[in-house]
């Protein structure tokens, strides 16, 4: 079974991306990270949002201050649902505008989806506190990139 895949917010323009093209790859990560972990993922909101969205929900879910690239805020099932994963990937599209221009070759389009991949990382259980786990979790996730870009 297919997770429910939601993509809410706004999707600026100039990221050269449509809300189908983000549902599509938030579903292809979530299988990936399915697959890598054992359990299915039921449901992803993936929230669309700007550097002060970013900062209010940095703060509200981690206590940190400042708009950051991903947030993820994971969910047990309610009574009744099935077991797997549920969560929210809150992705920062401002911040993919600034940064892929420091990255040679790197769009606007390729930083949020690595966001959204990022975010499904994190909802698999996957962590990023020390330079080696961080560096697991970039490889597998610009694998991903790199499949999708082949699709």
């Amino acid at each position: 079974m297919k997770p429910r895949i939601t993509v809410d917010g706004t999707l600026p323009k100039a990221l050269g991306l449509s809300r189908a093209r983000v549902k599509s790859a938030a579903a292809f990560f979530a299988a990936k990270s399915s697959a890598r972990i054992g359990v299915p993922f039921r449901e992803v909101a993936v929230i669309l949002q700007d550097d002060a969205s970013s900062a209010e929900v940095h703060l509200a879910v981690n206590g940190a201050e400042g708009p950051t690239d991903a947030i993820t805020q994971g969910y047990d099932p309610m009574p009744g649902e099935e077991p797997g994963v549920y969560g929210e990937v809150y992705v920062n599209c401002d911040r993919a505008q600034k940064v892929a221009p420091k990255r040679r070759g790197w769009s606007p389009a390729k930083e949020l989806l690595l966001y959204v991949a990022h975010g499904i990382d994190h909802l698999s259980g996957a962590d990023d506190f020390s330079a080696r786990d961080y560096a697991r979790m970039r490889r597998r996730e610009l694998s991903w990139i790199s499949a999708l870009d082949g699709m």
